[in-house]
């Protein structure tokens, strides 16, 4: 029994049942410590991992669970979630570092707190269990809090959106599970670790087929592919700054990391038979979701809808069934992460300061009054749109690499015109992301910003346009009054807190993009041991 993974999820389950202790005022901060205790557990793990043998689980726990039934507690952690589970706990720290600064508008911060927590137990279990009855637990874990931070915490429209993301969920949940039990009927075992080492022996044909577009249907609702999506966009355009940052970065992992841990290597024949389906839909979410983009005016909602182009490039790596569009649609998933996670705290941020996230009212000229912020902006859009250099260029070009020479027994031309038509959407995603820095950062300001808590203090009121220019006042109250005639209120550029939160995540896009080995040489171990073939690079 391995203590180190046991303590993953059981940290962060003993910091929520704390939370009963801790008063509202520090509760962010509570929030913080147990985060932070569960990051460097994580970082341990990381450190103590054998990185020649990333292709076999390390570190197992394996207990008796349901004897009965022969269910076990089996955790353990390879090449392919490890990473995740970093990425996990990184994303919960920073959540909370930004909840320090921003506390949220609604109150019950210790409510928020508690459940956080209760929210990366499911996520981080998700990624450590190894046995499918387990796995699926842990995969629920996470449904009920996430309807709470959306239905309590989130916008005006909260309760709607978070009814629609609960029922889709659910739902797919269900047909995910009759794809489990069907390969429990026919393996005669949950053990994620034995089901892949055989390769599908043992499960007719037939019932991988059934099985797969089972499974596949749940974990596509997850993920978010097209044309399962449509709970997405509501979801994150509501949900408060956190909720958006975790379900971007890792909720939506948990859908793809199924396809990598329990699809592809458990149901070898069926998802043979369904990856041309697989590419398609991957395909029409990339053109879809940048179609969809370009139509946008609330900036969450645009960035929800890059989401779902984003996951299509990783499904498409996964629909090739080679090693390099998996390694594609892993890396590809943990730079999304980054990338879309630092997304949403920028977005986030522009939102508190402008008090909207519409296009039209934001008008433009964010470089001018707020640079910090409109530079953090502008990197994580061109990061997102796949600047060679940086994280997002490498899960991209990957899967059209693995398109352009599928697995042996599917149709090659077909593949390349998915690879044709992904190449497509990779120049519609770099055309909705300059249009909209177009709009925002750059041109004139227009001074229609109503009076906020994150604008500045009476005394730091000055004018901000030049004589010559028009502004169009619409703050009132006793610091506009002292200051005198009508100026323009200069907000609050980027604060501690946001640097904290923001700059890791701008570090590691950084770091992943100009030295993509360092995930690559992870995960590909992993990846070869999936399709049961010797060393490599993948």
């Amino acid at each position: 029994m391995n203590w180190l993974l046991i303590l993953l999820p059981a940290v962060p389950l003993l910091g929520a049942a704390g939370t009963v202790a801790v008063s509202g005022r520090t509760a962010s901060r509570y929030g913080v410590a147990v985060s932070a205790a569960v990051l460097a557990i994580a970082v341990a793990v990381a450190a103590v991992f054998d990185y020649g043998q990333a292709g076999r689980m390390q570190l197992q726990t394996d207990l008796p669970w349901i004897p009965g039934l022969g269910l076990r507690f089996h955790l353990g952690i390879d090449g392919i979630s490890l990473p995740l589970v970093v990425l996990t706990a990184l994303l919960t720290f920073l959540c909370f570092l930004h909840l320090a600064g921003h506390p949220p508008e609604a109150g019950r911060t210790r409510a928020l707190v508690f459940t956080l927590l209760v929210l990366e137990v499911g996520m981080i279990g998700t990624f450590l269990a190894l046995d499918l009855l387990v796995f699926f637990v842990f995969f629920e874990v996470v449904l009920i809090p996430m309807y709470f931070v959306i239905a309590i915490w989130g916008g005006r429209d909260r309760r709607a959106a978070a009814v629609k993301f609960i029922l889709y969920t659910l739902l797919g949940s269900a047909v995910l599970l009759l794809g489990l039990l069907v390969v429990w009927a026919q393996a005669g075992t949950l053990d994620m670790v034995d089901l892949a080492a055989s390769h599908g022996s043992g499960i007719a044909r037939s019932a991988q087929i059934v099985a797969f577009l089972a499974i596949g249907i749940g974990l596509a609702v997850k993920t978010p592919i097209w044309p399962l999506h449509t709970w997405l966009p509501d979801a994150h355009t509501e949900a408060p700054t956190v909720g958006s940052v975790l379900l971007a970065g890792v909720l939506l992992k948990m859908g793809s990391y199924g396809f990598a841990r329990i699809a592809v290597p458990v149901l070898p024949e069926g998802a043979e038979a369904l990856a041309p389906w697989l590419g398609a839909l991957a395909v029409i979410g990339i053109i879809y979701g940048s179609l969809a983009c370009l139509a946008q005016r609330d900036l969450k909602r645009m960035i929800a809808y890059s989401s779902v182009g984003h996951m299509g490039f990783v499904l498409l790596g996964f629909a090739t069934l080679t090693p390099v569009g998996m390694n594609a649609a892993l890396f590809g998933n943990i730079a999304h992460g980054l990338i879309t996670g630092l997304l949403f705290f920028v977005v986030g941020g522009i939102k508190e300061r402008y008090g909207t996230a519409d296009l039209m009212k934001l008008g433009g000229g964010m470089l001018r009054r707020l640079p910090y912020v409109a530079s953090l902006l502008t990197f994580a859009c061109v990061a997102s749109l796949g600047l060679p250099g940086l994280a997002g260029f490498w899960g991209e070009m990957l899967a059209l690499l693995g398109a352009f020479q599928p697995a042996p027994g599917l149709s090659r031309p077909l593949f390349l015109v998915f690879m044709a038509v992904g190449g497509v959407g990779t120049v519609l995603t770099a055309a909705y992301f300059l249009v909209m820095l177009s709009r925002v950062t750059h041109g004139r300001a227009r001074e229609t910003v109503p009076v906020g808590p994150a604008l500045a203090s009476a005394e730091e009121i000055r004018v901000v346009l030049g004589p010559d220019e028009p502004i169009e006042p619409v703050a009132t109250g006793t610091a506009v009054a002292e200051a005198g005639p009508p100026r323009a209120i200069p907000m609050r550029d980027v604060t501690a807190h946001e640097l904290a939160a923001w700059l890791p995540l701008v570090a590691l896009t950084i770091a992943f993009g100009v030295w993509p080995k360092a995930l690559l040489a992870l995960t590909t171990p992993a990846v070869h041991a999936i399709f049961g073939i010797g060393g490599g690079t993948g």
